[in-house]
């Protein structure tokens, strides 16, 4: 379903599932020449928070790990590479979906 809205927003799907030592990358896609690395997260009741709020620092800190081994294993260097990390967080019965772009900012 997050892939699916992604796309119909003009972003092509790369990659489904990538796991690694690291972590895990839900979504990879690219937004014109930028690497999209989307964690989705699912709340059908938002009695212990959202849906987004479930993506901690913890979590953006394991994402960026995975997202950083998955751009060497492509040869692609994170100095010279545009990425960035979104979340889609989807609620309820009516499945809401809520995008966050540039969800990890440093320096």
């Amino acid at each position: 379903m997050a892939e699916q809205f992604l796309h119909r927003h003009g972003l092509v799907p790369v990659c489904r599932n990538f796991q690694c030592r690291g972590g895990e990358l839900d979504l990879i896609m690219r937004d014109g020449r930028c690497w999209v690395f989307v964690e989705v997260k699912f709340r059908q009741r938002n009695h212990y928070g959202s849906a987004a709020e479930a993506v901690n620092w913890y979590k953006l800190q394991k994402l960026k790990r995975a997202a950083l081994f998955w751009l060497q294993k492509q040869g692609l260097s994170a100095e010279h590479t545009e990425f960035r990390f979104d979340v889609v967080a989807i609620e309820g019965h009516e499945h809401q979906i809520e995008w966050l772009t540039n969800v990890l900012v440093e320096g």
